[in-house]
């Protein structure tokens, strides 16, 4: 088979012509990068957490309810946690024998509308009714991954959450929350920490809302003892101030009382046979809460137990407030 060959060469590039194809090249690998980081990013993930996902730690983010992204959470003992980035609310939190501990309401919707009503809602930079709409709109925001790593087989992921016009419409503050999950094979630890990165001081007050499953008329609180109540039965406008004289508190009806300067540690029993400790660092109250008959499809299978900070926060520029929680069962 004859073989033709033929003379060729590429055309020689005037130093002017060969300048503006290298801008050409520049420009579209530098808006190749641009969209990949933004695309990251509108997914609420940092490279970071991407890099770190890679290496095989339990941590990974995957499609939620509503086609939300959340972070799965599981331990090298089998426990598992999930947590939406909307909100940064934690719905689920399982041992190692597949059980639910968490209850989400059947209600609960997951299309950013409304705050998701289960799990463990957070309640910033307001508890409650106030100046701005129920607990605040840090459970109405979408949250970042900040971090994740592997403690000896126990997975942690820390979220942000800034100040942006949605929050700033209602509260004018520069602010940075940072809130660290632990996964362990009998428990679950938050580290909810607040910064003032303003050039004025701010206050708020905080809570999590913690929805644990239970047969409501079966569970009970035990550590409540001497502390002064303000039971919002039957007028949540007008509380009653008393002291809780029980040992036991159980969930007879309605329940809506808070109890401030609570214990650092509280026993829940949720009649299903689990025993839940719940125990804080400055978490200064707390709060009980069961809708009872205002919920009808779902006021029997769960009960709240929420630690808070009723009082305000003051923080001054570049200072930080930092509160835990840490949840085991027996």
């Amino acid at each position: 088979m004859a073989t033709i060959s033929m003379p060729f060469s590429l055309p020689t590039l005037k130093p002017r012509t060969l300048r503006r194809v290298n801008r050409i090249i520049f420009l579209f690998c530098f808006c190749f990068l641009y969209f990949c980081f933004l695309g990251v990013r509108r997914s609420g993930m940092s490279f970071a957490s991407v890099s770190k996902e890679a290496t095989g730690l339990g941590v990974r983010v995957t499609e939620g309810e509503g086609n939300l992204p959340k972070v799965v959470l599981t331990s090298s003992s089998g426990s598992e946690a999930e947590i939406y980035l909307f909100g940064g609310c934690v719905t689920s939190w399982k041992v190692s024998n597949g059980k639910d501990l968490l209850f989400v309401r059947p209600d609960a919707v997951f299309n950013k509308k409304k705050p998701i009503s289960g799990g463990i809602p957070h309640c910033f930079p307001q508890f409650g009714p106030g100046t701005m709409q129920q607990h605040g709109f840090a459970r109405n925001m979408d949250w970042s991954i900040a971090n994740s790593e592997d403690l000896d087989g126990n997975p942690v992921v820390t979220l942000e959450l800034k100040d942006g016009p949605y929050s700033r419409a209602m509260w004018d503050f520069s602010f940075q929350a940072l809130y660290k999950v632990i996964l362990n094979s009998q428990s679950i630890s938050t580290q909810l920490t607040i910064t003032n990165t303003d050039d004025k001081p701010f206050s708020f007050s905080s809570a999590l809302h913690t929805y644990f499953s239970a047969s409501a008329t079966g569970a009970s609180v035990r550590g409540l003892k001497g502390c002064k109540t303000l039971n919002k039965d039957p007028d949540p406008t007008n509380p009653l101030e008393g002291k809780e004289e029980r040992d036991v508190v159980t969930f007879p009806g309605f329940v809506d009382c808070v109890y401030l300067g609570a214990a650092k540690e509280l026993h829940l029993d949720n009649g299903l046979g689990d025993t839940i400790a719940i125990r804080n660092t400055n978490w200064s109250d707390a709060v009980l809460w069961n809708p009872h008959q205002q919920m009808e499809a779902c006021y029997r299978d769960f009960v709240c137990v929420e630690n808070a900070k009723i009082g305000n926060v003051e923080l001054k520029p570049k200072e930080s407030w930092t509160a835990e929680q840490h949840l085991s069962v027996s």
